[in-house]
């Protein structure tokens, strides 16, 4: 009889044992499940998080870049470039609905731990099978992430691409409008030099292309202003002598204004008159009468012209003379134009007389 209830004991105590055990395998196969369902749900929420950050930097670039786009006026940005822009652009609608379509998917939830070993058997595989969800949709980040990326690239190395090689044709623009006014020509120049100057495309990049494109707006405009003031039966002599006076100094930034009389002169006369400006780049302003226009291309006409070229081109040589001083000033426009061998009394010598031959010398040395 006691050794039937030993035996009823120790069999009651190993059933107990038993279920003790299973219940404790559950739990521990429940919590390492539910641990690597959140080590899984950590690293998806760092990919969606990373993919959220290059979406944000995807919208900008592609922001700045139509900003671009839509400032162009196809003066300056060739054709070719334009397309390959329009091409990177056209990419980022797709990639950015993929962006939305993997952001729209909601994480699995992992829900409260049971009690009972069958219903932690069971719940650690549904956690088991969100683990892998959760990989997947790592993985999925991660790809789309990279689509962005390469999207982000493309569009931002060809609006670099197309406002770079715009300032690369700005000087091609200022020499087919070579009656463009200087302030606006030197408006491009430095909206030119800024806009070469791009390393990154952003807000700032898109600025400086806006401003480049209206700079050549403004010369185009200043151009045609010019064409019209010149416009009329004196125009072919006029182009001629503007023509002129740029082959005697060129780089020289020539502005011309033409009027019946010039300043300090009533009536026709063949009087210029001259106004220069030392800043970087120098330029200069030449007002000339009609009558040097109805007279050309008398030899006396040319003196008289090579003598105004030779005030303008002192923005390149303003050390070699005092140009402080009245008669210095004339002296050395004198001395210049017969040093590029215009003899006639008009460049100069009748009114201010004959420079000095040191004077000479000197503005030889001013080409």
């Amino acid at each position: 009889m006691r050794r039937r209830v030993l035996w009823g004991l120790l069999g009651g105590v190993l059933i107990v044992a038993g279920c003790a055990a299973v219940h404790i395998l559950a739990n521990l196969q429940y919590d390492d499940a539910l641990d690597a369902f959140e080590d899984a749900e950590v690293i998806a929420e760092e990919q969606r998080d990373e993919l959220a950050v290059a979406a944000d930097e995807l919208a900008a670039d592609a922001d700045a870049a139509n900003t671009v786009v839509a400032s162009d006026s196809g003066t300056l940005m060739a054709a070719d470039v334009r397309a390959e822009l329009d091409e990177s652009l056209a990419a980022v609608q797709p990639v950015t609905d993929e962006v939305a379509a993997a952001s729209a998917e909601r994480f699995p939830d992992p829900g409260s731990k049971p009690t009972w070993p069958w219903e932690l058997f069971a719940e650690r595989a549904r956690l088991d099978e969100e683990t892998a969800t959760l990989e997947g949709r790592a993985d999925d980040f991660a790809s789309v992430n990279q689509d962005v990326t390469a999207a982000s690239a493309s569009v931002e190395e060809s609006a670099l691409a197309a406002v770079r090689a715009a300032a690369d044709a700005a000087p091609d623009l200022e020499a087919a409008h070579v009656n463009a006014r200087n302030p606006e020509i030197v408006a491009l120049r430095r909206a030119a030099e800024h806009a070469a100057g791009v390393e990154r495309l952003d807000d700032e990049a898109a600025a400086r292309y806006t401003l480049l494109e209206s700079a050549a707006a403004d010369l185009l405009e200043s151009e045609a202003a010019e064409l019209a003031e010149k416009a009329g039966p004196l125009n072919g002599a006029r182009v001629e002598i503007e023509a002129f006076a740029r082959s005697l100094a060129p780089g020289v930034l020539l502005d011309f204004d033409w009027a019946p009389t010039v300043p300090g002169y009533d009536g026709p006369s063949y009087g210029g008159w001259t106004t220069w400006w030392y800043g970087d780049p120098g330029y200069s302003t030449i007002a000339l009468s009609d009558y040097i226009a109805e007279s050309w291309p008398a030899e006396w006409a040319k003196a008289l012209v090579a003598h105004e070229v030779g005030h303008a081109i002192s923005v390149k040589c303003e050390a070699l003379y005092d140009s402080s001083d009245q008669d210095t000033i004339e002296a050395w426009a004198t001395a210049w134009a017969i040093s590029m061998g215009f003899t006639d009394r008009a460049n100069g010598t009748d009114v201010y007389g004959a420079p000095s031959q040191a004077m000479i010398d000197a503005a030889a040395g001013c080409r």
